[in-house]
């Protein structure tokens, strides 16, 4: 079967003959897939399937105008389209059903995702970059609807830069920015805001981008009349359509069984986009779903005879199959003898699957029987033991956890045991856990050799002379170096260019280094970070601005399931080295200084969380970000820009640590632990302190995530014997993190001689205004207070009682 079907403009009837049979067998091939894909669930030998039947013919004409260097951003409909790049096969089809662990097995993301979420292998087994223009590629795809779009928008970005800005090395990564970033969404999907966020932002850029709607009438058990005006999402985006005076997008219609009709508007779109770099959307209409939404329901709950009776009539694949037999293509017996052929090799596709999926576990089981067995036959709970074994054995098709859980359990019964079976067993699983748990759960991080925590620190070094600057001026001379040094490196956020950022962090630089290297977006966060992840992915170094921390809650859900996930989904296969640039606390009101961090903590583990005390760390942790190949937020402090700092002589080469604490003023009473804009008011408290008798040691966290890898903070904790946590996010947010990995993951508990205490802001918003400040996060007084207090507890005598 040709897997890779090219539309030709000259070739024989012969050849013409061939091609469209070789399109019908994948249609089929697909489709069986599904078919059979859905068995499979419900017979219990796959969790849960979503399947792109009924889409198959405009995958294939999509597929014929995809060209090597060019990127997918879709959705889980894409199966047939993925076939037809040659990049999935019937075998790893069916071991993504099974979530099969080996990534060679299931190159889609070793058995994280559900089927029907594709990716292909832009990095090789080190964790570098491979020759993106030599292979057709798919980032990974996520679930939540409509994610997909802002990374579709950086990826199409990426061929505008590669095209336009001079002295970047396009090697692996761009021929001439000829590259189209195609996307996918079905209609129900529409109607979520980041696809018209996406689509709003793509006219304005002008961006090589085509994105494929599959309409087929239905958001699950929803019709279009509930989801989209009109029930057209073409008709109500007329308003984007191109024309002579201004700029938009080309806007196509086609009906998605008309073979032909499909063929030539994906040849166009191609063509136009990949030439004038304009966004292009195709309206695939009068599409069918013929399994309905997924395997947990039935569309025959929520769709009519009629409509039904509509869909088995014009399934795209029944139409092709029509179209070939009225154009002596084919005959009817030839066509049922391919399909039948294609039925027996989804079949065997299917079982030698589940042959390599199970096959392992099986070996697995058997060893840990004979283990069991052994143990059984020289304990006194043997008995037990032995009903153990006869569960596990009764599995028909066993999974890992009940190996394990059989096995853990059995040591229950021995555990006032002496034997050696006993320590074989306790060594098996031991071993076993260290094998199998990062098939689950590795490469949160870059496993590569540019991992940021393989980076060492350099510190700042300065003349004697050395010049009190603005925090400001810091950060605009490292920005200029960093953008001298690194072509690939550009910034993007409201009003990061033409004023140089809102604090004049970037002034001057876009008049130096051009509007698309430092250029300013419109109001739209969540496309902010997309264009960051989409450029990141083909080998740009992009920073993008969020104007303040509290903004960072519209681009959150992007951060979290996309951006943090990136190394995790794909098993090391696929990286976004984005850093997202941001400032925060300590301002006025509600909507202005929002601590978000425990929430941002506990959403966006994959992503390094950066909280510098001052601009010189920050650019320290910008210099080393820019060495490495992780995402990473880094959280300016809002009140900072304007303090004096002293200017490096180093600029642009200076690195601070990730991961890292560091003791800014050493002490014998006390450990306090904060970060940030805060960080100063303990520094204050500490002085005061000082004046009833008080010796406190101050740290700076700098690293949220991670945090303190070197436990600097317990080496503390045994000198002092006490820690405080003093944070301006609410009580149970980053305080609360912190305490938990001083405690349990630092262990630090058993060296404390008083109560650890965390000190955080109110539950409410901050009020508005100095005082709505000092009534809504810990102010001087209320940390020289808690600290007292936390001495008054120890010595009453040295130590009274304040209020």
């Amino acid at each position: 079967m040709n897997i890779n079907p090219n539309a030709k403009t000259e070739i024989t009837f012969e050849d013409f003959k061939a091609e469209v049979l070789n399109d019908y067998e994948l249609a089929v091939t697909s489709r069986e897939c599904s078919l059979l894909g859905r068995r499979e669930v419900l017979t219990g030998k796959a969790k849960f399937g979503i399947f792109g039947d009924g889409k198959e013919i405009p995958q294939i004409a999509w597929a014929k105008a995809f060209e090597n260097g060019d990127f997918r951003s879709g959705y889980y409909r894409d199966q047939t389209f993925m076939m037809a790049i040659g990049e999935l096969t019937i075998e790893q089809f069916f071991a993504g059903l099974y979530a099969n662990t080996d990534i060679k097995e299931e190159p889609m993301s070793a058995g994280r995702q559900m089927g029907g979420h594709f990716a292909t292998h832009s990095l090789d087994d080190n964790g570098h970059w491979k020759d993106l223009t030599q292979q057709k590629n798919s980032s990974a795809d996520i679930s939540p609807t409509a994610g997909q779009m802002p990374r579709l928008l950086g990826l199409a970005q990426a061929s505008k830069i590669y095209r336009q800005v001079k002295g970047i090395d396009t090697t692996n990564f761009s021929k001439d920015g000829n590259e189209i970033a195609w996307g996918t969404i079905g209609n129900a999907s529409t109607s979520e805001g980041l696809f018209f966020e996406t689509i709003n932002a793509a006219g304005v850029l002008q961006v090589p981008m085509v994105i494929s709607i599959w309409d087929d009438e239905y958001g699950i058990s929803v019709h279009a009349k509930h989801q989209t005006t009109k029930e057209n999402i073409s008709e109500i985006l007329k308003g984007f359509q191109r024309n002579k005076n201004e700029k938009g997008y080309e806007i196509f219609r086609v009906d998605g069984w008309n073979y032909p009709e499909l063929i030539d508007t994906y040849q166009r779109a191609a063509q136009i986009s990949r030439k004038e770099h304009v966004p292009v959307m195709i309206h695939v209409q009068q599409l069918t779903q013929p399994q309905g939404h997924s395997t947990s329901g039935s569309h025959e709950r929520y769709k009519d005879n009629e409509r039904l009776a509509w869909e088995e009539e014009y399934d795209c694949n029944a139409q092709l199959r029509n179209w070939i037999i009225s154009n002596n293509i084919s005959t009817d017996d030839e066509l049922i003898a391919l399909e039948r052929r294609i039925k027996k090799s989804v079949r065997e596709g299917k079982k030698a699957a589940w042959t390599s999926f199970i096959s392992p576990i099986l070996t697995e089981r058997k060893n840990a029987i004979h283990l069991l067995e052994q143990l059984a036959s020289s304990s006194h709970n043997g008995v037990f033991i032995k009903k153990l074994i006869n569960d596990l054995v009764a599995v028909e098709e066993p999974l890992r956890r009940d190996i394990l859980s059989a096995s853990r359990k059995a040591l229950r019964y021995v555990v006032s045991e002496d034997s050696s079976e006993k320590v074989a067993l306790q060594n098996w699983i031991n071993n076993y856990l260290n094998e199998i748990q990062p098939k689950y759960s590795s490469h949160l991080h870059s496993a590569s050799d540019l991992n940021a925590l393989n980076l060492s620190e350099v510190v700042p070094t300065y003349d004697a002379g050395s010049k009190d600057v603005d925090g400001r001026v810091v950060l605009r001379e490292n920005f200029d170096a960093i953008f001298s040094k690194y072509p690939e490196a550009l910034i993007f956020g409201e009003d990061a260019g033409y004023i140089g950022d809102v604090n004049q962090g970037l002034e001057g630089l876009q008049e130096k280094y051009g509007k698309l290297r430092v250029s300013d977006t419109g109001i739209r966060e969540a496309t902010i970070v997309g264009q960051g992840i989409g450029m990141a992915m083909r080998g740009l170094r992009p920073i993008a601005e969020i104007q303040y921390l509290d903004y960072v809650m519209y681009a959150l859900q992007i951060m979290s399931d996309d951006l943090a996930t990136v190394q995790y989904r794909t098993k090391g296969r696929q990286k976004a080295p984005l850093i997202v640039r941001t400032r925060g606390h300590r301002l006025e009101g509600i909507w202005h200084s929002g601590s978000q961090m425990g929430g941002i903590l506990n959403l966006i583990r994959g992503i390094h969380v950066l909280v510098p005390r001052d601009m010189t760390k920050a650019a320290g942790f910008y210099n080393t970000l820019l060495e490495s190949d992780e995402p990473a937020l880094v959280v300016e402090c809002l009140n900072g820009y304007r303090l004096k700092e002293k200017l490096p002589n180093n600029i642009g080469e200076f690195k601070t640590p990730i991961g890292v604490v560091e003791t800014i003023r050493e002490g014998e009473d006390i450990t306090l632990v904060s970060y940030g804009s805060t960080l100063r008011l303990v520094e204050q408290a500490a002085k005061e302190l000082l004046e009833v008798g008080i010796d406190a040691e101050i740290i700076d966290v700098q690293s949220l995530l991670p945090f303190d890898l070197n436990h600097d903070i317990l080496k503390s904790i045994v000198k002092t014997n006490r820690v405080m946590v003093i944070d301006e996010d609410i009580e149970g947010g980053a305080s609360a993190y912190i305490l938990n990995e001083i405690l349990n993951t630092q262990n630090a508990f058993q060296y404390l001689d008083s109560q650890p205490k965390t000190l955080a802001a109110k539950p409410h918003r901050p009020a508005y205004g100095t005082d709505g400040d000092y009534f809504s996060k810990p102010s001087v007084e209320d940390i020289f207070e808690a600290i007292y207090g936390v001495m008054h507890e120890l010595s009453p005598m040295d130590f009274p009682k304040l209020r």
